[in-house]
Order: structure tokens, then sequence, then C-alpha cells
């Protein structure tokens, strides 16, 4: 739940209002450790695991258990960005739930605000968390860059099966990933009409007219900011005025671009791959499915992740902590509620995904995602509002 200042807090917590992030700073700085562990109760898995087609007849996930992780005990001051709806929220309140002596203190805002935040706060020597749970990998990158992280353990990030998600030095660790990705509509093309690069989909005459994207959305201008990266600015800028030229729809959110493919209104459109799946766990028949492009801006596939603060001398139960959103059972969480993609070994994306292995994302440090600014302005120019 949300306070009136929209500080969130656990219903477990009702007491603990924080008003804002200089409540979280007394907690980081004065809140001690309870020595005094008591055995947990883990829930079984269907505790964790979702509902619905995409999570009904799936494997039991393999890889590290909580059963297996220390206790989690003592107080965590948490920078949390984004938190997926509420997803992460209700997972760190059962991680409350099953640890007695555990207790979160949570400040939320945007992630790219709480980076900034982060690294002001650390520059002043008075870091006000312990742990930044981002719902991007620039934002996380920021910090790194800006050296105000402390490396999580060699014992944490090795869960994570690919390096890509994991920040130099151990600054970070991905959690939960996301791949962009083409929806269409299963009635109107086939998987043999999308192309393999975003390049060629404004000269794709059965794509014209029936395209749709969300400018306004973070995850499009990761996209953009990608190509960027990866084109520069020129094409970049052209590729935007072509498809806009081609009659590209724009619409609210990706969830709706997603939905309006799977109502037939738009033949496809640019979207990270879970609001399709949030779409077929809805409704299994959806004429709908994903393709994916290769080794380009419209493959890329970023992360949420968790990062230790600099100055945190909860170091140690920072570490656990990260461990336990690497758990099966958190990944298994996130995988069968958010639809994520799954960074670890062990536990299987949902609804026949492509592995992360089987896709082609483009060779690009996500930590520069960050630099949006150019973005903004090549995309004005553009005339693609963002």
């Amino acid at each position: 739940m949300n306070d009136d200042s929209g500080v969130h807090t656990f219903s477990r917590r009702n007491a603990l209002r924080l008003g804002s992030a200089f409540g979280v700073a007394s907690l980081s700085g004065c809140l001690g450790l309870f020595g005094d562990d008591q055995d947990a109760e883990i829930p079984a898995l269907s505790e964790f695991r979702g509902s619905g087609a995409l999570a009904d007849g799936r494997p039991a996930p393999e890889g590290p258990s909580i059963e297996d992780l220390p206790d989690l005990s003592g107080d965590l001051a948490l920078y949390i960005g984004g938190g997926e709806g509420g997803i992460y929220y209700d997972f760190v309140e059962m991680l409350q739930e099953f640890y007695p002596d555990f207790e979160v203190h949570p400040h939320d805002t945007d992630s790219a605000s709480l980076a900034q935040t982060i690294v002001e706060e650390v520059d002043a020597g008075a870091a006000q968390a312990d742990v930044f749970w981002s719902i991007d990998a620039s934002s996380l990158g920021y910090v790194a860059e800006n050296d105000a992280y402390e490396p999580l353990s060699d014992e944490t990030v090795d869960t994570v099966a690919n390096d890509q998600f994991v920040g130099d030095d151990n600054a970070w660790a991905g959690v939960a990933g996301r791949a962009r990705a083409v929806p269409y509509n299963t009635e109107q093309l086939s998987a043999s009409d999308i192309p393999t690069t975003v390049q060629e989909f404004p000269e794709t005459g059965d794509l014209q007219g029936t395209m749709g994207w969300a400018p306004t959305y973070g995850a499009f201008k990761s996209f953009v900011t990608a190509m960027r990266l990866l084109r520069g600015e020129d094409e970049t800028r052209q590729w935007l005025v072509d498809m806009r030229e081609a009659g590209t729809e724009q619409h609210a959110n990706e969830y709706v671009v997603s939905q309006s493919v799977a109502n037939g209104s738009l033949g496809a459109g640019f979207a990270n791959h879970y609001y399709a799946m949030r779409v077929k766990n809805q409704h299994p028949d959806a004429p709908i499915d994903l393709a994916f492009t290769e080794g380009d801006a419209g493959a890329l596939i970023n992360t949420a992740g968790a990062l230790k603060i600099k100055g945190t001398q909860r170091g140690e139960l920072v570490d656990d902590f990260v461990r336990h959103l690497l758990s099966a059972e958190a990944q298994e969480y996130f995988a069968t509620r958010s639809f994520a993609y799954p960074m670890i070994e062990g536990v299987n994306p949902v609804g026949g995904l492509p592995s992360i292995d089987e896709l082609s994302p483009p060779d690009i440090d996500l930590a520069e995602l960050a630099n949006l600014e150019p973005t903004l302005k090549l995309m004005d120019e553009a005339g693609v509002s963002g």
C-alpha cells in the first residue's frame, strides 16, 4: 500500500510511515541487526508461483533454494524503483512473513530519480539506504559509474547465468530480465512477415499502417537509445521519421499496444515481451505471438537488478537479500507473476518463450542506456513525442 506521500509501506509494518527519503536515512544509519535468528517457515512452491494459463504444468524450478540460504535477520533500508506494479513489494512482504526478525523499510520513486539521489547522498557522505532495487540496468550503471556502490559478493553474483547481467566489479546483479519484441497478430501476419532487423521495418509493405508503439514509455526510450548507440544519431532519427511516416500509431503504453495487436486493431507493434505474455495468460486463445529481431536495438534485453549502496553497515545482509532474489523460488515468482526472464539456470521462461541463450541481443553496455538526453532530443526532432 502507499501512504498519502507516495511512500510505500508494507502491511505488516503499517506503523512505519516513511514520509521522505530522510526517513530512510535515520533507519539506514541507526537501526542495528538482530542477532536472534529463528527458523524460517518457507512456503510451498505454489505460494511463489503465479496462476493462469502460463503457469499451469510448469516443472519445479531448479537452482539455489531459499531453504539453503542464510536466514534474513535485521533491518534493511531499501530504495526501490518501479516495482512491476507491486509484484516486487509482494515478494519482499513474503520474505518478512517467514523471517520474523527481518524488516524492510522502503522508499520508492522512479529508478532514474533514485539513482541520482543515491549518488548525491554518497557524495555528501550521508547514504540513506542499504540496497537499491532498480527496474532497469541503466540506473544501476549510473550509480556504479559514480562510485556510489560496494561490490556484491562473488557468492551472490555467481548465481546469475549470463555475465551481461552482472555489473563490472560485481557492482550489481540482474534479477529479472525483459526482452524487446515484436508482438504480431497471427490472423493477419506470420512470423516470416516480421523482418529480422528493425531497420527493415519502414520498408516492409505488409507492416505499413499496421504498426503501433508507445514513445512516452521508458522501455521505448531505452530501445531508441540503444539504436542511437549502435547506429548513430542520424540513422536513428531517420528511422523514427520513416516509421512515423509509415503510419505507426502512438499508444499510451506497451500493454495497450499488445492488447491492440491481440484484438486485431494493429497487425504488429514494438513492446517488451511480457506484455504479450500478460495478454496470453488472460486469454490463452488470443491471436498474438512474438517475433524477435537479431543483434540490433530491437533485440535489446534489459534487466531489473539490485546494488549494494556505498556506506551501508549491512553489507552481509544486502548480499543475503540479493541471494534470495536470485533463489529458485524468487525466479519462479518473477517468471510466473511478471513474466520476466529468469536470471539463473534451472528456471524456464513462461509460455514457450525462447531462452536468453536462443536470442541475439546486441553487444551493448546496459549502463550506457542511462544517457537519455540525446535520445529525447532526436525523438523530438523526428516528431515522435517522448
